[in-house]
């Protein structure tokens, strides 16, 4: 009882929650930063290492490894073990896998290994250079649990394992997040930095991207990156990888899911899909198809005919693991017993000294190897010299011990040549022998010399490392797998994933929408057939034809005078003989209301306001910024009468020229000046005087300096002109206009008109979806009052229906 100490209770807890945080931060959770294990990865890779359990040996039974690593080293139970040796068998949880399995070692779906004693394996060939030259005196030692055997504190390490294969853990008051990486990529940085000492993290990122994971996907945000390896510490947005590919059947998509997120559980993900669509959060999909095998992943998620395929992709992102954040938190072990915050470079100067240690322990043991074999063949040489000598003195000696002694006082050796002598065969007496040993001897002196200039030069241990690095890299390295993207996804937007491309928009009067790609129509001569543009019913015709960008906005206008807005990236892709999508798929309008003009801009549009055209020739000229909120049910755009309807739409400067044209061939040309900026739901200015049964049938700007611009006037019997501008004078807003074209029953009324400074193709298209593309140069050039040029062979009961120019 005299032993025992009375202690303050808080003091006793405190000191033995301090001694079990210290045990876990250690001994359990975090990895060194030498050569990136925890203790259990270390001594199974020692184990195998050890039992000769390597590539290219054979397999040996999980169960057996695991049984030699717990009754050698890690006596916490088998469990914990086969995990940690299943998990670096994984190919989708480690860049680089340290173990070779053959067997069932689970799968990206969740589910778990065979039981120990159905699987085998062996180490990786890569893990071998963790554990290269561990036989020379390279590293410290510790007994093991039960004092029977020695392990090692750190493996040498020339792989730069954390860095490689990351690691993931929690300890008592602190964790550890570290993404794998490019080998390639880690062995370039660590060249520049043994090459430039002072580099700075900005350096080493030009060959660190990022993190590189097992699974590929992609990251986005290069501030968010550069910041985490700066620090140690932020978040990494990752990616599934996928792609939108269109159905046999023309108009219905799927979504491919190739990639996932690093440590996404496909099966999960499949099950959170399908529970988003039966609760109807995620609208769009049809069916939902895991085809994954041997060849890889693919998951198809298939589409519904009306799903903007876009739109469904980026609410996947939002809502499931498809898109998900990897959190760095780089802490390890600095020294085995320091737990340590890291930035990048941090983590490549702490193994570039170690491996600066590591070499230099190594070749010290190499050169006191080469010393003890020198002394051994100068004690030889000796022999050989006096071997007459040697052998009398031998046979005069009572015993072993005895010429030992006589050897080493006669000859003067040191006992290990004397016990060396002893041991000499006679064949060692041969001329040839005794070449190879002076021979022997030359070389291990060479040796010494070299090895005494490396352990005095600094630069030669660099060197060293720098060529096992490229040799790394030679051996071991390979493609990044992981897609960087640069730029930030700090707020999800849906074009976020589209790319900027131009595309043609069509639109019909009956309402169906489309986007297609600009090339899918051949140029033409004029007056030809044309071909199919797009598959209309009878009753049906196309109103708009023009070039936009996927990122731009879209305005749509209606005939009550309201206006909607979408994306034109959240138009569907079609083919050319696609009919498209029904815009009230689109837009919150009712079903009677019809769309009359269309209008993009994209978000460095130039222009500051809108201007509106009627049949009835009223104009109005509205504040673009008045348009950048525009709620899903629509807002006022103009307030029109019973009889009234839109005619068209244009963006303007402020400072342009405004040109309408009539069907029955008037034009009037005036200022934009001349029409005061109004509020959306004001009703407009009267813009030209109207005779009986006329109305306007179309209009354009004139840019502020275009002196050499042309108009451009299509007729519905497929004629064409145009004037150069300068024959349409200048008048004042709403006066009756001046004659544009020579209007007959052979040209038809006037169908659109266009301001025409540098495009070079004009596309038109029939009211039964016949298209042309052809060169405005084989539109000749006449005066106001021309009937104009046949621009396309129009069928009987046919007639055109729009035209746009590029």
């Amino acid at each position: 009882m005299s032993n025992i100490e009375k202690q303050e209770i808080t003091q006793e807890l405190t000191k033995s929650y301090i001694d079990y945080a210290m045990s876990v931060i250690v001994s359990r959770a975090l990895p060194d930063v030498r050569d990136g294990l925890k203790p259990v990865q270390r001594r199974v890779l020692w184990s195998m290492w050890e039992t000769g359990v390597v590539a290219p040996a054979k397999y040996r039974k999980s169960a057996k490894i695991v049984g030699e690593v717990m009754g050698n080293y890690h006596p916490h139970g088998d469990s914990s073990i086969y995990d940690t040796l299943v998990r670096m068998a994984q190919d989708f949880s480690l860049r680089y896998p340290l173990v070779d399995g053959q067997g069932n070692f689970g799968n990206i779906d969740g589910d778990g290994a065979a039981a120990m004693r159905y699987t085998e394996a062996r180490m990786a060939r890569v893990a071998a250079e963790l554990v290269l030259d561990i036989e020379k005196d390279t590293v410290d030692w510790l007994p093991n649990y039960d004092g029977t055997k020695r392990e090692p504190k750190v493996l040498p390490a020339k792989l730069p394992n954390l860095l490689l294969n990351g690691s993931s853990g929690i300890a008592v008051g602190m964790a550890t997040s570290i993404p794998p990486h490019n080998l390639g990529e880690v062995c370039d940085a660590i060249l520049h930095l043994i090459e430039n000492p002072d580099a700075s993290v900005k350096d080493l990122l030009k060959y660190v991207k990022g993190p590189d994971f097992p699974t590929g996907g992609l990251i986005f945000d290069g501030g968010a990156i550069a910041t985490a390896y700066q620090t140690g510490r932020g978040s990494v947005t990752m990616r599934a990888k996928t792609e939108i590919v269109e159905q046999r059947k023309a108009g219905a998509f799927d979504i491919i899911v190739t990639e996932l997120p690093y440590q996404v559980n496909k099966s999960e993900l499949i099950k959170s899909i399908a529970e988003l669509v039966s609760e109807k959060r995620i609208d769009g999909i049809k069916n939902l198809r895991d085809e994954s095998d041997r060849e890889g992943m693919r998951i198809v998620i298939e589409l519904k005919n009306d799903a903007a395929p876009q739109k469904v992709l980026n609410q996947l992102f939002l809502h499931t693991d498809l898109q998900k954040n990897f959190a760095y938190n780089m802490i390890a072990l600095s020294g085995g017993i320091q737990p340590q915050l890291m930035s990048l470079k941090d983590v490549l100067s702490e193994y570039v000294n170690y491996r600066r240690q590591v070499v230099r322990r190594r070749t010290q043991y190499e050169l006191q190897k080469a010393k003890d074999r020198a002394h051994i063949l100068e004690g030889l040489m000796i022999a050989l010299l006096h071997i007459d000598e040697i052998i009398a003195t031998i046979r005069k000696s009572k015993d072993k011990d005895d010429a030992r002694a006589n050897l080493i006082k006669k000859f003067k050796l040191t006992e290990p040549q004397a016990n060396a002598i002893l041991e000499m065969r006679l064949q060692s007496l041969a001329s040839l022998e005794r070449l190879r040993v002076e021979t022997e001897l030359k070389e291990k002196t060479a040796l010494i010399k070299e090895l005494e200039t490396i352990l005095k030069s600094e630069a030669r241990i660099l060197n060293l490392i720098k060529e096992e690095v490229a040799e790394l890299k030679e051996k071991h390295g390979d493609e990044r797998r992981t897609v960087v993207v640069k730029s930030g996804l700090s707020e999800f937007k849906d074009e976020d994933l589209i790319p900027e491309e131009e595309v043609m928009i069509t639109f019909s009067a009956g309402g169906y929408i489309k986007r297609l790609d600009p090339d899918s129509f051949r140029s033409q001569k004029r007056g030809g057939k044309g071909l199919i543009g797009s598959d209309v019913a009878e009753e049906d015709f196309l109103t708009q034809f023009f070039p936009a960008e996927t990122h731009d906005n879209l305005l749509f206008f209606t005939d009550r005078g309201r206006v909607f807005q979408t994306k034109v990236h959240e138009i569907p892709a079609a083919s050319r003989t696609a009919k498209g999508k029904a815009i009230h798929n689109f837009l919150e309008m009712p079903a009677d209301e019809k769309i009359r003009a269309i209008v993009n801009y994209g978000k460095d549009e130039p222009a500051s306001y809108l201007v509106l055209a009627t049949r009835e020739g009223v104009i109005k000229r509205t504040k673009l910024e008045d348009f950048s909120h525009i709620r899903r049910t629509g807002i006022i755009a103009i307030t029109l009468n019973e009889n009234d309807a839109l005619v068209g739409a244009r963006l303007s400067t402020g400072k342009d020229q405004i040109l309408l044209t009539t069907a029955r061939g008037q034009s009037i040309r005036f200022k934009e000046e001349d029409v005061r900026a109004m509020g959306r739901s004001a009703a407009g200015v009267r813009a030209i005087k109207l005779k009986k049964g006329d109305a306007v049938s179309g209009f354009d700007l004139i840019r502020s300096g275009d002196k050499d611009s042309r108009v451009l006037v299509v007729m519905a019997n497929g004629y064409a002109k145009q004037t150069p501008i300068k024959e349409y004078r200048l008048q004042t807003r709403g006066g009756s206009g001046i004659r544009t074209a020579n209007i007959t029953p052979k040209t038809g009324e006037i169908v659109s008109s266009f301001i025409l400074t540098e495009e070079t193709e004009i596309f038109a298209l029939s009211a039964k979806g016949q298209v042309i593309r052809t060169s405005l140069d084989s539109v000749r050039s006449t005066g106001r009052a021309a009937q104009g040029v046949r621009l396309m062979d129009i069928a009987p009961g046919d007639r055109i229906a729009a035209a746009a120019v590029i």
